[in-house]
């Protein structure tokens, strides 16, 4: 873990408001100890989240102005558990992207997320980045990561990269757990429970995953030896309904059905991405994805890089 001064400045990306405090509480709170400046990137306000909406409100239905009212109460939650960690209000910036919806504005053409990241990380000028680890099978937490790395190659700024897990597994290169102290664990409990929305129903789970030592991952190397190979053999009874997307940093993004990818084989049985607009020197994201309807909201493949 890098060692922060009254000049170090880290920008946490929260793709939904308790992330932050989740994974990133203590780190937040050593940066203000040491002098530093930290500001929160929030990216939607939660307010896809209906079985815990369901709960507290004794309803079924959801319509558009029950999920606005849920968003605006996650938000206020988000807004006292950062008043708990000792950050002003102006440390939060909000985008209001729709829960749920970071992968469509990762592919939705014309680039308008990326412009809206990357105006974020020109005026904060972060030299550190706490961001949803790549592996992470949150639908919202992989596209995060992946728009917060093309946002800085458009800007071709690098500053250090600290991946968080919260949901799966990652592949990503680990950075020492920081227990934190006495005093900073309390107050991180504290600002966790603020969200009594998300509490009602995960309060276990929740307090688990942030009582942890918060480790972070720096993103690992790509592999070099068979570029663009990608990770996955796919069985040909599930191709007819999968999907595959595919980010560049070049700024590119885009996803198709299995049989029209641009993919050819690699003549040992795998799969090599042949996309034309991935330059060479380009990182590239692959995620895979199968094509049903299921309550499952989470990735059973999720993004990788390649």
């Amino acid at each position: 873990m890098p060692s922060f001064t009254a000049q170090t400045r880290l920008l946490v990306v929260a793709p939904h408001p308790d992330d932050e405090t989740i994974a990133n509480g203590l780190l937040m709170q050593r940066v203000r100890a040491a002098g530093g400046s930290v500001r929160v990137l929030l990216l939607t306000d939660g307010d896809n989240n209906p079985w815990p909406q369901r709960w507290l409100e004794r309803r079924w239905s959801i319509g558009p102005a029950e999920r606005a009212r849920w968003g605006r109460r996650r938000r206020s939650e988000l807004d006292e558990a950062l008043h708990r960690l000792g950050l002003p209000p102006a440390a939060l910036q909000s985008l209001g992207w729709p829960d749920m919806g970071v992968l469509d504005r990762l592919l939705q053409p014309g680039q308008e997320a990326l412009a809206e990241l990357a105006a974020v990380l020109g005026g904060f000028a972060p030299d550190l980045v706490a961001l949803p680890a790549l592996g992470d099978r949150h639908p919202d937490h992989g596209a995060a990561h992946v728009l917060v790395r093309m946002a800085l190659a458009r800007l071709g700024h690098a500053p250090g990269l600290l991946g968080y897990l919260i949901h799966g597994r990652d592949d990503g290169v680990p950075v020492s757990g920081q227990p934190g102290t006495p005093a900073q664990r309390d107050a991180k409990l504290h600002a966790l429970a603020a969200y009594a929305s998300q509490l009602a129903l995960s309060g276990g789970r929740l307090r688990e995953l942030a009582g942890r030592p918060e480790c972070h991952a720096r993103p690992g190397p790509a592999p070099s030896a068979a570029p663009r190979i990608l990770p996955w053999r796919p069985s040909p009874l599930l191709q007819p309904r999968l999907r595959l997307a595919a980010a560049s940093t070049s700024g590119q993004a885009q996803q198709w059905p299995w049989h029209a990818a641009p993919l050819r084989r690699d003549g040992q049985g795998g799969w090599r991405l042949d996309w034309p607009v991935a330059r060479a020197g380009d990182a590239c994201f692959v995620r895979l994805s199968l094509a049903l309807p299921s309550p499952w909201i989470f990735d059973h493949w999720g993004w990788r890089e390649v």
